[in-house]
């Protein structure tokens, strides 16, 4: 059977863009905009031109694509021709093959926010459009507030698609603006517009994730009869976001009926790179992935309770409704005090460590686990931190280094401009290839801000670890998470550091006290042993 064609449109380097904190530099947007064109989308926005110096010395130097680079801009003002509105030839000027422009669907938002007639607005979308296809440009009109539009006066909603339809748009885009509509909604109002003369060959569908629905707005608009799908990388956008494309696509390509029904441009290869994508987003923008997203995430095949591991042991497929390396992710079996001999001897194997079934080691690993999570470790988001347990229980962990004493001051002082400002100093004492060797280091950057005492601790920790130096280099802390596990007087601190290296590895580890530093330092030196274990080879990882 032949599958129907839907297509891709990311709006990652626009809509996304508008995401509170976000702005991606130029050389970001070309990175970001050839891993788009590697997955296989259609049509990827890059933004809107002389909006921003960023968005036009993007498009005055464009990557070379597959997909068609598309321009952004908004339809010609009232009381000007087409071809003699500024705002509207800055558009035209990017040289894209393909165009959109923004126009209301909605009523009061032309009569509110525009402050036109309802006559003016549909002559300045029709005029937009025809203008561009006479430019030879590919025309989509993104239908703004089409729902809201359309629930207050449909034949008013629809006479702008119209408009654009027949001034030779080769896309209707309906767009939930607010992100306000339910998947009931959209499915029932894309029908009717569909019913009313507008092909669903020529319908795009654009939503927001306001409701938590925009994935599920966009599946009940492809189930309409839509054809195009918008939407962004993670779920980027304005206010509270846009349909997720990656989730949109591994359930594209992967669920029933989509995955028989249509072809989405995706290849299984490509689909194979999707979390790999996801994370270098994140990396661009300094955020740490959402470890529940959908797919990519770090937690999405993560098994923590015993029962669920050991039927996985079994068959994956008891609790994974798709396998992780289809999207590029990974299986988990975390330990956390649910854990059973099912998740623990999975857990050794992935981390190289073959063991007997009657090992006494496995059940005195196990308790530990427990103990250690009864005081206020958790294993379950620090799997680094649990094999070196393992190791040390197993007597296979190296003691590549030993820390004698350490030592944090935090003085605060005037400076040269009469201000009190901090100064936070360490010192540290390690045994290392048979030597004592004593460290010290401030915190103050380059800028001459104090970073803290945990960063001057760091600093003079991996000062001087005699052959141990080079390895650690590469070495960089990505996030650092700080919990007050008990109140009151008896507080204990769980720290838990995400660190990664240039060998692309993410590895997370945890210390707790009731002393911050101290459990600062003990889950920085759980970092350090950990690569070192699994950089130094299986001989020197497996000694005493």
């Amino acid at each position: 059977m032949t599958r129907e064609r839907l297509f891709l449109y990311d709006t990652t380097l626009r809509d996304g863009q508008q995401t509170q904190g976000v702005q991606f530099s130029t050389a970001e947007k070309q990175r970001i905009t050839q891993a788009l064109d590697k997955l296989g989308v259609d049509y990827i926005e890059g933004g809107w031109p002389g909006a921003n110096p960023t968005d036009s010395a993007f498009f005055e130097a464009p990557p070379h694509t597959r997909a068609t680079l598309t321009a952004f801009g908004m339809t010609k003002r009232a009381g000007r021709s087409a071809e003699n509105d500024d705002v509207l030839a800055a558009v035209l000027n990017a040289g894209t093959a393909s165009v959109c422009l923004v126009g209301k669907a909605h009523d009061y938002q032309v009569e509110t926010a525009l402050g036109i007639t309802l006559d003016e607005n549909l002559e300045n979308i029709r005029a937009s459009i025809a203008y561009l296809v006479a430019q030879k440009r590919e025309a989509l009109l993104d239908a703004e507030h089409f729902f809201d539009g359309y629930a207050a006066n449909p034949e008013y909603a629809l006479a702008c698609c119209r408009a654009a339809l027949e001034a030779g748009a080769r896309w209707i885009v309906l767009c939930d603006t607010n992100g306000g509509a339910l998947p009931t909604d959209v499915r029932r109002v894309v029908s009717e517009v569909i019913a009313a003369g507008i092909p669903g060959d020529r319908l795009g569908i654009h939503t927001h994730n306001d409701t938590e629905n925009a994935v599920a707005n966009t599946l009940a608009a492809v189930d309409a009869g839509a054809r195009q799908i918008q939407g962004t990388l993670n779920g980027l956008g304005e206010r509270c976001g846009n349909a997720n494309l990656t989730s949109l696509i591994p359930t594209l390509l992967l669920k029933q009926p989509y995955a028989s029904r249509y072809d989405i441009g995706v290849s299984r290869d490509a689909l194979a790179g999707l979390t790999q994508i996801s994370r270098m987003l994140d990396d661009i923008l300094n955020r740490v992935p959402m470890r529940q997203a959908a797919y990519v995430g770090a937690s999405a095949f993560a098994h923590k309770a015993g029962l669920h591991a050991s039927a996985i042991l079994k068959d994956p497929a008891t609790y994974e409704h798709v396998a992780p390396e289809t999207v590029g992710n990974s299986r988990i079996v975390p330990m956390s005090n649910q854990a059973g001999q099912s998740n623990l001897r999975r857990r050794l194997t992935e981390a190289g460590l073959e063991v007997a079934p009657d090992d006494p080691a496995l059940g005195e690993i196990l308790d530990q686990v427990k103990a250690r999570e009864d005081e206020g470790y958790s294993y379950d988001t620090a799997q680094a931190s649990f094999e070196l347990l393992a190791r040390a229980a197993l007597r296979r962990l190296p003691m590549f280094f030993e820390v004698e004493r350490y030592k944090v001051t935090v003085e605060r002082r005037k400076n040269e401009y009469d201000r009190m400002v901090s100064l936070s100093e360490a010192v540290v004492v390690v045994r290392v290839d048979g030597e004592k060797r004593l460290s010290v280091s401030e915190s103050m950057d380059e800028s001459g801000s104090d970073r803290g005492p945990v960063n001057a601790l760091a600093r003079a920790l991996v000062k001087d670890l005699g052959q141990y130096s080079d390895l650690i280099a590469d070495m960089r802390l990505v996030d650092f998470k700080v919990r007050i596990t008990q109140g009151g007087t008896e507080a204990v601190t769980r720290v838990t550091i995400d660190s990664e290296d240039s060998k692309g590895r993410h590895w997370s580890t945890v210390g707790v006290s009731a002393n911050i530093i101290d459990a600062s330092f003990e889950a920085l030196l759980d970092a350090i042993r950990w690569k070192l274990v699994h950089d130094t080879g299986p001989a020197h990882a497996d000694a005493v």
